[in-house]
């Protein structure tokens, strides 16, 4: 970045940061009810040093979030790299699946710019809302000489996470989101900013293409007296591939995991993720995943296992070998 006030692209999306209508105390309220340029114009007010370009993406909640919405953003992102008067980028999102959002655009972005991912726990018109507080410090990250080469980042609660280890890991609490395996890349507030550690991905290319179009991937739940029905079902509806939400370190009924081995063996690729908050799910523990053809997650959660599982297959990777490589990758 230059030494000049900072320019950068604000792309909105809707979400609870843009969420209006609860009324101070009240319960209900609807994502994106306030446009980006309100929220723009709220910031402005606070007298940060940095010039903001807004560009409304769209106005909803980000359980809506999909194809569209996606091809959009990284869209604009990718504009933006290649922009010399945009330094850096900020995506206000709804918390729900701003891991998801974000790991994407992680997996099909350079790192030469910061990318930066906002939400908040209450809508902006509840009594101790915190999206301007998100916003600022979002603009103090992204305004930053030293930003840069971290991946995507997600700026909550005062931290500022690499999406590729951040999960919401509560529904309401304003410190939601924790991360696994790494901790927080830094601390934030609309006044300091101090990084743990230096840039670590500085002049990464994308590691994937951006898909024309993403596969059907689905998420398995796992559960306790289940058959192998679900995975038959996931299967007559054209699913291209499986992520098992299961227990403890990736497991299943035995039944389950057949049905599983035999959709890997008709190359349908199944990766084995938990259902549990935290911690790795690693390859031939309990679960033998060289005999059955399966995937180990290790440190992603299903959410992002199944993102990435998206990716590889529309780049039309699907062998099991090629698969847990990009997933040992991280």
């Amino acid at each position: 970045m230059s030494t000049r006030t900072p320019r950068i692209l604000v792309l909105g999306t809707g979400g609870t940061i843009a969420g209006a209508g609860a009324g101070g105390t009240g319960a209900a309220y609807r994502p994106g009810g306030l446009s980006l340029e309100v929220l723009v114009g709220h910031l402005a007010a606070l007298g940060l040093a940095a010039e903001l370009v807004p560009q409304e993406i769209a106005r909803i909640g980000s359980q809506d979030i999909g194809f569209a919405e996606w091809q959009a953003l990284h869209a604009a992102c990718l504009g933006a790299m290649d922009d010399p008067a945009i330094d850096a980028v900020i995506i206000t999102h709804g918390t729900d699946t701003a891991e998801e959002t974000g790991f994407l655009l992680d997996l099909t972005l350079p790192t030469t710019k910061p990318v930066i991912l906002v939400g908040a726990m209450r809508p902006a018109d509840a009594v101790g809302a915190d999206g301007m507080r998100n916003f600022a410090n979002a603009v103090k990250v992204a305004s930053d000489p030293v930003a840069g080469g971290r991946g995507v980042m997600l700026v909550m609660g005062d931290a500022v996470l690499a999406v590729r280890d951040a999960r919401k890991s509560a529904t309401s609490a304003i410190d939601a989101f924790r991360t696994f395996p790494r901790g927080p890349l830094a601390r934030v507030t609309p006044s300091s900013l101090d990084w743990f550690g230096p840039a670590h991905r500085t002049g990464e290319a994308a590691r994937y293409p951006f898909p024309a179009e993403l596969p059907r991937v689905a998420i398995l739940t796992a559960g306790a007296g289940m058959d192998a029905k679900p995975v038959e079902a996931l299967l007559g509806i054209g699913a291209k591939g499986i992520v098992l939400a299961g227990m403890g370190q990736g497991n299943a009924p035995a039944v389950v995991l057949e049905a599983l081995a035999r959709a890997a063996a008709s190359g349908v690729p199944v990766v084995r993720a938990s259902r549990v908050d935290e911690g790795l799910v690693d390859r031939n523990v309990e679960v033998d995943d060289d005999a059955l053809g399966l995937v180990a997650a290790r440190a992603l959660g299903p959410a992002r296992a199944r993102v990435l599982l998206m990716v590889l297959v529309a780049n039309g990777v699907t062998d099991a070998a090629a698969v847990q490589a990009a997933f040992d990758a991280g």
